[in-house]
């Protein structure tokens, strides 16, 4: 990294194979309302129940009369209040520049029918460190397992169809820029 402050990063648009399912009958929900001012251990322990993911998230922050520096933060992802019945998930981050707060995410799942694809889920990021930030690195792992009936329900849940399941998704920046991705993932069909 040669210390400028890399493109902000606007929005991400994930697509998700329609083999899969996203199961939330019986799953506590949270709300922005109890997310708001919270740190991500208070988060996660208001809304123990509606956690459906966990991560970390980067961002560089290039604040005038400082060096340059990376930001980190916990990121958690609730199970949120139904869209019109549309999933829903709340992504929660939290800075400590300018000053602390924490960062609301709502993201609403929507189902489709585009050939591979069942669902669409698109992310507007927030702006970070009061405009002075740009997102680096968001990695997570989405997709929490529960008791129901006397079997484990998964969060997100797929079947095999054609030897992979699939996601494609798209970085879009406030320059213009536009980075595509397909991400697959082998799966084995029953014998």
């Amino acid at each position: 990294m040669d210390g400028s402050t890399p493109p902000t990063l606007q929005t991400l648009l994930f697509q998700l194979d329609r083999n899969g399912t996203i199961d939330t009958k019986g799953l506590p929900t949270c709300t922005t309302a109890k997310l708001e001012g919270t740190t991500p251990s208070v988060a996660r322990k208001r809304c123990a129940g509606a956690l459906v993911g966990k991560g970390t998230g980067k961002a560089r922050v290039t604040m005038p009369g400082r060096a340059p520096f990376t930001i980190t933060s916990p990121l958690s992802f609730f199970n949120g209040p139904p869209d019109h019945g549309r999933p829903t998930l709340i992504a929660h981050g939290y800075e400590t520049v300018p000053t602390p707060q924490a960062l609301l995410v709502p993201i609403t799942i929507e189902r489709v029918a585009k050939g591979r694809y069942g669902f669409r889920a698109e992310v507007q990021l927030p702006e970070i460190a009061g405009g002075y930030g740009a997102a680096t690195l968001a990695e997570a792992k989405i997709g929490a397992v529960r008791m129901r009936g006397g079997r484990e329900v998964g969060y997100i849940n797929a079947h095999c169809v054609g030897g992979r399941l699939q996601v494609q998704g798209s970085a879009k920046f406030t320059n213009g820029d536009y980075f595509p991705v397909l991400l697959t993932s082998p799966c084995h069909l029953p014998r």
